[in-house]
């Protein structure tokens, strides 16, 4: 069979997991620990009437702190191609807030030229089959001098020893998570911060650099970090493809070989984050 398109597979995905991809995001993001969506952040340095572009903007977790920052009389559009991470963030936005959100493709913006005075996109680049266009598009909706953020994960120095016991248990019982026909370009790409800033450049931007940061993410305990694994987009679809009744089995024997291994908790998992700063 063939392998799917990034956007036969992507936004389906995300859709059927929306709710559980937004708590986990909420608890690192209130911990503080999601370094390179903080730097994101404060490097727009945003202040009260600007109006920004939140590109792939998930279940809002970004897209409400970027309100705030614009707010009273600002504007935030978020926008994601999959409708249930912008049910999600629409039902769960804070009253006030000068926000919406819309169904869209971050390849295909509907805006005119130059409408927005900055543009942020937490982790949904390395999604874009067409990397150049995505940030085409970003380029052309921003003013002149406006700055555009993006933040990407990639691997880690180490891979952390309670992710590497879960994969070991699981590996048997679920098959590998599926991977898009159109996207290894993208994913090279969004690793290698020569070739992240020359396409980037190459799409219109005056002026591109990269950040790494090494990140950790803390739960309690086994069971907590299976929890909050299960609900991952690479987890979620690996599970999405066995039946219901064996999945519970299958991560309570997984919670239970690292606890084993690595006692009750908590557990640190280490993970990284390129961090594109550009000015349009």
């Amino acid at each position: 069979m063939e392998e799917p398109s990034a956007k036969e597979l992507y936004p389906s995905t995300f859709s059927r997991h929306a709710a559980a991809y937004k708590q986990r995001l909420d608890e690192v993001m209130a911990r503080g620990e999601a370094r390179g969506r903080t730097a994101l952040i404060e490097w727009l340095e945003l202040m009260p009437g600007k109006r920004v572009l939140d590109l792939a903007c998930g279940p809002g977790t970004l897209s409400y702190r970027l309100a705030q920052a614009v707010s009273p009389d600002g504007d935030v559009v978020g926008i994601d191609l999959a409708p249930g991470m912008i049910e999600v963030a629409q039902r769960h936005a804070p009253a006030g807030l000068p926000l919406r959100f819309e169904l869209m493709d971050i390849e295909d913006l509907r805006f005119p030229d130059g409408c927005f005075d900055a543009a942020a996109c937490g982790h949904g680049l390395q999604f874009a089959p067409d990397l150049a266009r995505a940030l085409g598009e970003a380029h052309r909706v921003l003013k002149p001098g406006s700055r555009l953020a993006a933040s990407v994960p990639v691997n880690p120095l180490q891979v952390s020893p309670a992710a590497a016991i879960l994969e070991r248990s699981v590996a048997a019982d679920l098959p590998p998570a599926p991977t898009a026909r159109d996207q290894f370009a993208t994913r090279q790409t969004v690793e290698d911060e020569r070739a992240f800033v020359t396409v980037t450049r190459q799409a219109g931007f005056s002026t591109a650099r990269l950040e790494r940061y090494e990140e950790a993410t803390t739960w309690a305990t086994p069971r907590h970090f299976i929890e909050m694994a299960a609900g991952w987009w690479s987890m979620a679809t690996r599970l999405d493809r066995i039946a219901v009744v064996d999945r519970a089995a299958i991560l309570t024997r997984a919670a239970g070989a690292i606890e084993r291994e690595l006692g009750p908790g908590p557990l640190q998992i280490a993970g990284a984050t390129n961090v594109l700063l550009a000015i349009a």
